[in-house]
């Protein structure tokens, strides 16, 4: 049974950063296009960025060049480094593959307030 965790939001300032951890342990890391996606109460779950399992990166209009997405095979983790974070980009954080084919984990809040 596989497990997926992610981690690393919190409470950080207007311009600050975060770095976004996504252990998806069992889950065949490999083999799938994987994303981060984010989402805020009333809603829908947007795409944030992406990242194809040849290395192709795509990322939401709003979030490019401050958001970089990466992955370690070895470690079966994905990652989103947060730069120049914005009250905008507050949201509940989670990911997935491209397609949503893992169970939704339970995300990590990310409150960008001065």
């Amino acid at each position: 049974q596989g497990q997926l965790v992610e981690s690393g939001g919190g409470l950080v300032q207007p311009g600050g950063s975060l770095r976004l951890s996504c252990v998806a342990s069992g889950m065949f890391f490999s083999a799938y296009d994987l994303a981060w996606y984010r989402q805020t109460p009333g809603s829908a779950r947007e795409l944030v960025a992406l990242i194809t399992t040849g290395g192709s990166i795509k990322y939401l209009n709003s979030v490019k060049d401050r958001f970089t997405i990466s992955k370690d095979r070895a470690k079966e983790t994905l990652y989103l480094q947060m730069n120049s974070l914005k009250p905008e980009d507050t949201a509940l954080y989670y990911c997935n593959t491209a397609s949503n084919v893992w169970p939704w984990g339970q995300g990590t809040q990310v409150v960008v307030s001065s």
